[in-house]
């Protein structure tokens, strides 16, 4: 019995990491229809080696182990053949639960993510810069996407050797910003490289802002009621 959840944790691992890949359509540089081909050989295989090992055992327990293989079967089809809407609803929870977080479309020919307003009656997003989550606001009136200087400190923006000689207008006002630059910004399967930034003077500015640059690259962006959708 141990050599039989020794082999299901390997194949559900396999599942895992074919679902989370999906995008890429690659799972170790293989295409992932010949994966799913090997990961459902293998589970056969498995089937065959534990029944043989097995064999002495009587037949009761066999049947029962043939349920259980059969079951698993079962699961590991029906999660490969459903991945795009168990990642969905993954999305949807994710979204629901974390403000911000961008609940990416699957169907589209582009890359699209959907933001749902925020309580505060704003746009809020989750943007990973240089490998670090950014809360944001997505604001079209700010020409740049604009970090606090906590958020410039934590994504690797040395601010103190900063010019802060760009006026900017924030929400408490007018405030001085300083030019400088990213090497990422992701939203969901969204990303920009090498990106200019602003950073706001230390104190100026309370939440990092998502402007029209990077809203701009986009092929497209909509609001529908309560969200935004963007398209790469």
């Amino acid at each position: 019995m141990r050599l039989f959840w020794i082999v299901i944790a390997v194949l559900l691992l396999g599942l895992i990491l074919l679902i989370a890949n999906h995008d890429s359509g690659q799972v170790f540089g293989i295409e992932n229809n010949t994966f799913a081909g090997v990961l459902y050989l293998s589970l056969w295989a498995s089937v065959l080696i534990v029944g043989l090992l097995g064999s002495r055992t009587r037949m009761r327990n066999a049947l029962r182990d043939i349920a259980y293989w059969l079951l698993i079967l079962l699961v590991l089809m029906t999660g490969y053949q459903y991945r795009y809407e168990l990642q969905d609803t993954a999305s949807r929870l994710t979204a629901g639960l974390v403000p911000g977080s961008p609940m990416t479309l699957s169907g589209d020919s582009q890359a699209s993510i959907m933001l749902d307003k925020a309580a505060n009656g704003h746009f809020e997003v989750r943007m990973d810069v240089n490998g670090h989550t950014v809360q944001a606001l997505v604001d079209t009136g700010a020409s740049i996407t604009v970090l606090t200087a906590a958020d410039a400190r934590r994504v690797g923006v040395s601010t103190e050797d900063l010019s802060y000689s760009v006026p900017v207008m924030t929400a408490n006002g007018r405030a001085m910003a300083a030019q400088a630059r990213v090497d990422s910004v992701r939203i969901g399967p969204i990303e920009r490289d090498n990106v200019p930034v602003l950073v706001a003077a230390p104190g100026r500015l309370e939440r990092s802002l998502l402007g029209m640059q990077f809203l701009g690259s986009l092929s497209s962006f909509e609001m529908r009621g309560d969200r935004l959708i963007m398209r790469d």
